[in-house]
């Protein structure tokens, strides 16, 4: 059996060393308050550049399909850097979901093909249809597709609701699941038409914004049937879990560095606020939470490339502790900053309320741990 390689690679290095250089000049707090206030669905400009020009978008997609031919491990690195600028661009919701449900399909079929095109070279952003808190791992073990509420009437047309949709505001294909008369399928729908209507939700987290999506009749090509369909979701959710956990690792990372920084330079008793020793233990403390999501993401990053069996293992390992690390650094960033960590203006509360958005996002850290037990048959408690 291969023993998981947990650290980077040189060539991780390099990308990891290019996102954050574009990131550092394209994507600072300030732009991404601004961003966050204009109503806009993301930065366009920023996703082009880091998208389309860097070739981020199309990690995940082999070399001949139109992408870059890289791994997952890759993508977690791409992940881990928005985390750290919590960047208002489509890259969970386009390069990773609604890439990983396309290349669950028959790629050798032209509409998936061109789709995979479009999205690997950022000219096309994608969102999956489904709630951005669908459990990506059942509680019995294993990954599978959400229930449909769409409806398809043959292979044509779709009508019904999807409601907490992330990344549907400034799509431009929608990949859908659906039931009909031939069972359950994933669909791809163009919101450009007339009869599909994509209404922005209030969100917690405003540089990832939900919305509702209603079809009314609206044309619709067949990508997957059943049995394929339900495994190319179940395989995208699961890698979107997976890679969030490294999003959630950028998230803390900043939080951490950002509270030890002001620390250092916040004075009070004429001494900085950081040789406290009752702060010294919280942040020591955090960064032991720390250094384990990195081992639980990385494993779960080096798990999917690897399409190791124990895949669904890492995923729900990574996603019920890393989630709940992001959460307690964004709450630490903000109590430790004092009064100025309250306010609008400074950018701790994006990261506590993205923190608290990917919480919940693809299943609740209580939901991953019931799905683990099952996983390595842990039963629960009785009476």
């Amino acid at each position: 059996m291969s023993t998981a390689d947990l650290l980077y690679s040189e060539a991780e290095d390099d990308l990891r060393a290019a996102v954050r250089s574009l990131l550092t000049d394209r994507c600072p707090p300030a732009t991404v308050l601004s961003e966050a206030e204009s109503g806009r669905a993301y930065d366009v400009a920023l996703w082009r550049a880091l998208g389309a020009e860097m070739g981020t978008a199309g990690l995940l997609v082999p070399d001949k399909l139109g992408g870059q031919g890289a791994t997952a491990r890759e993508a977690a690195v791409v992940m881990e850097e928005l985390g750290r600028t919590v960047a208002p661009v489509p890259y969970l919701t386009s390069a990773v979901l609604a890439t990983a449900a396309l290349l669950g399909c028959d790629t050798d079929q032209e509409a998936v093909a061109r789709l995979l095109g479009g999205l690997a070279e950022g000219r096309t952003v994608g969102a999956l249809a489904v709630p951005l808190s669908t459990v990506a791992v059942a509680p019995g073990g294993g990954s599978g597709a959400p229930a449909a509420t769409v409806r398809a009437d043959g292979d044509s047309t779709l009508s019904g609701q999807v409601s907490g949709v992330a990344g549907a505001a400034g799509a431009d294909v929608l990949l859908v699941p659906a039931t009909g008369a031939d069972g359950y399928g994933l669909y791809a729908v163009e919101t450009a038409e007339t009869s599909v209507t994509v209404e922005p939700l209030t969100s917690l987290d405003l540089t990832r914004p939900l919305a509702a999506v209603t079809l009314t009749g609206a044309p619709a090509r067949r990508l997957a049937g059943p049995g394929r369909a339900e495994a190319a979701i179940g395989r995208a959710l699961l890698t979107g879990a997976g890679l969030l956990a490294s999003e959630q690792l950028g998230v803390a990372e900043w939080c951490l560095t950002e509270t030890v920084r002001h620390t250092k330079e916040r004075h009070q008793f004429g001494r900085p606020i950081g040789s406290f020793q009752a702060l010294k233990h919280r942040m020591a403390a955090l960064w032991l939470e720390l250094v384990s999501a990195r081992a639980t993401a990385r494993y779960a990053a080096d798990a999917l490339a690897t399409d190791s069996p124990d895949t669904p293992v890492a995923v729900a390992v990574a996603q019920a502790h890393c989630a709940e690390v992001a959460v307690h650094a964004a709450e630490e960033c903000v109590q430790l900053h004092g009064g100025i960590g309250m306010t609008w203006e400074h950018p701790a509360h994006l990261y506590l309320k993205r923190a608290k958005s990917d919480e919940i996002a693809l299943g609740t850290p209580g939901r991953h741990r019931q799905a683990l037990a099952g996983l390595v048959d842990l039963p629960a408690p009785t009476g």
